[in-house]
């Protein structure tokens, strides 16, 4: 296994693999998982996902770090951190995110894995404050903005990429401080 980058209890945030790549291209082929997101994603355009957030994380040493379980390794998804896309109307941010194998939702994983993330956020990079945003209708990733202490700035917004007449457009923004971290 790669040396992990951060670790949790149950959980190692690290590099990824090759051998992520298969289950990854199955995340993103769920509809289930995708059912947020503007598309399920072809094993190409999965790899191509992948494969950048390798590279962030060797080129950096921060991004959407691959996620595996203390137990017996195995990949269930990505946690982690990114700069924002320009268009965003609060960039430059750092955001986090998350996406995970449906097999593992509802066990706590993306709420342990994003604490991490956020505490390497504030501790390692130092940044003043991380972002989060998601479709005004997923109420499961709101639940975890909320789980990892973030707040709703009430301040939705139209997603630059998306037509405004698009389902996902309207995008609800989280924030959270570095001081409102360490008073958590």
């Amino acid at each position: 296994m790669t040396e992990p980058t951060l670790v949790t209890e149950r959980l190692y945030l690290r590099q990824w693999q090759p051998s992520d790549y298969a289950v990854f291209a199955e995340i993103n082929a769920n509809s289930e998982v995708m059912k947020y997101f503007p598309k399920a994603l072809s094993p190409k355009l999965s790899d191509a996902i992948a494969d950048k957030c390798q590279k962030l994380i060797a080129d950096k040493g921060w991004g959407f770090w691959a996620v595996s379980l203390k137990a017996d390794e195995a990949f269930i998804g990505m946690v982690g951190l990114n700069e924002t896309h320009a268009d965003m109307p609060f960039a430059p941010s750092v955001e986090i995110g998350w996406r995970l194998h449906q097999d593992y939702w509802g066990q706590g994983y993306a709420t342990e894995a994003a604490r991490a993330a956020l505490e390497f956020a504030f501790s390692e990079l130092g940044v003043e404050e991380v972002v989060a945003f998601t479709a005004v209708i997923n109420q499961r990733s709101q639940l975890i903005m909320h789980r990892i202490g973030m707040s709703n700035t009430q301040d939705n917004f139209s997603h630059p990429m998306l037509e405004s007449s698009h389902r996902l457009a309207e995008q609800v923004l989280y924030k959270i401080t570095q001081r409102d971290w360490e008073q958590s």
